[in-house]
């Protein structure tokens, strides 16, 4: 453990955005997860509509730079094109 008081302060923060960090990462996993199983199912409007969401925690987690902004478009890109050939 630090013995200076403001190494102690950034441990506790930097817990305290990996919580967060991860917990963003995991949300979208199920998110895309959830879109999977509805394009095998067919429901392709639900799909769109996860989609939609996906689309948007992607970019917010781009933005607060939880995943870099390339990974994020390259997703959602792959996600577009399954959905597109599921039609």
């Amino acid at each position: 453990m630090a013995n200076i008081k403001s190494a102690e302060k950034r441990i506790l923060v930097t817990q305290k955005k990996t919580a967060l960090n991860r917990a963003r990462k995991s949300e979208i996993k199920t998110y895309i997860k959830k879109f999977e199983s509805a394009l095998q199912a067919n429901q392709v409007d639900e799909a769109r509509a996860l989609l939609k969401t996906i689309d948007k925690k992607l970019k917010r987690a781009a933005h607060k730079n939880v995943i870099h902004m390339n990974q994020a478009s390259r997703k959602i890109s792959r996600l577009t094109k399954k959905l597109n050939q599921a039609m």
